[in-house]
């Protein structure tokens, strides 16, 4: 049995301990947190009173270390990096569900999240976490990035057919929808209720962070850089992510092939799931599950390439994603503590 922390106590601390629950190797010995020092996180989050007793305390890295063998850092960009680089050289091994070891470019970063990076060096020795494209590399690693939400919906239809030359590498357009726990538990005007409900509204907008990660991971699919534009929209729901990806068959290409691509990398990979033809996917289908859904549209007339995918942005998006990075980290059956299906209806 694994021990394991978690630093932080927003809403993928509390989906952490939610799967790790139903996880017969892993067990969460420490919550940390700084608001809520002292209370209990079954008080935080009710749902927990069955599964955990634990209490959050004060962030202790030399008690993280004697307690842990791994630890999520759940926390808000800029705050992990001193502490992944004292547990990571302690021989903890590290999933930063933030975004300071993603981005491999320190200027990008500094642009992007207008802050210095306190560890530039450690940028190479971190392995970008998506299971799917680089599975080998995790389960050598003591650092793992954990993709952002939006990027894993954009990234997964869109790497194996940039690889492939089968699209386009330039003109991509990735259109998302997201429920509004992915602006995470703080208080904030814009996730107001009277802010949220019965409307929609693009953010962001030529901006958002998660852009240079999309484009930095098509990039090194394409082999070459990708011209592409995204654009997140906020909808009236709690969870779950909704990405469609707009781009163009390259010349001589046939629109089977993308089907074809798409279902030959992924036959393998249990976490995402190419739909049959005709067939788009719903956000309700993966709610509070850790697989990709992916509807396909090509037509070789007009050329037009259209793929839709659906995650649930704390699960595969944030924790359910975590897990299964650290899974391989350990040695772990990959999908262990993550079998279950979405909750529909």
């Amino acid at each position: 049995m694994y021990k394991v922390g978690i630093i932080g106590d927003g809403y993928t601390a509390a989906e952490l301990l939610r799967l790790i629950a139903g996880h017969d190797e892993l067990e969460a010995v420490a919550v940390s947190s700084t608001e809520n020092i002292g209370r209990s996180m079954a008080e935080i989050y009710p749902h927990l009173r069955a599964i955990t007793k634990l209490r959050c305390e004060a962030t202790n890295l030399q008690s993280m270390q004697e307690k842990c063998d791994a630890v999520f850092l759940a926390l808000p960009h800029g705050l992990s990096v001193p502490m992944v680089k004292e547990l990571s050289g302690a021989g903890i091994k590290c999933v930063d569900l933030g975004a300071d070891f993603r981005l491999k470019d320190v200027k990008v970063y500094e642009k992007y999240y207008e802050m210095v990076h306190e560890a530039p060096e450690m940028l190479t020795d971190a392995v970008y976490g998506l299971p799917e494209l680089y599975r080998d590399k995790i389960k050598k690693t003591e650092i793992v990035a954990n993709p952002g939400c939006f990027p894993t919906s954009a990234i997964l239809p869109l790497a194996p057919l940039l690889e492939a030359r089968v699209v386009e590498n330039r003109g991509i357009i990735v259109d998302s929808k997201s429920g509004v726990t992915g602006a995470g538990k703080a208080l904030k005007a814009s996730s107001h209720f009277c802010e949220v409900n019965e409307g929609i509204k693009a953010y962001g907008v030529g901006g958002h962070r998660h852009g240079p990660e999309i484009a930095q991971e098509l990039s090194l699919a394409a082999g070459e850089t990708v011209g592409m534009i995204f654009t997140p929209h906020l909808v009236p729901m709690n969870r779950g992510i909704l990405s469609t990806c707009y781009c163009r068959l390259k010349p001589g290409a046939k629109a089977e092939q993308v089907r074809e691509v798409l279902e030959d990398n992924y036959s393998n990979e249990y976490f995402v799931d190419i739909l049959p033809e005709g067939v788009m996917p719903h956000t309700k289908w993966v709610y509070g599950s850790n697989f990709v859904q992916i509807g396909v549209y090509a037509d070789d007339e007009s050329g037009n390439v259209i793929l839709v995918s659906a995650l649930d942005n704390i699960c595969k998006g944030a924790s359910g994603q975590a897990i299964q990075n650290l899974n391989l980290m350990l040695g772990i059956e990959e999908s262990k503590g993550l079998l279950g299906v979405g909750v529909h209806p």
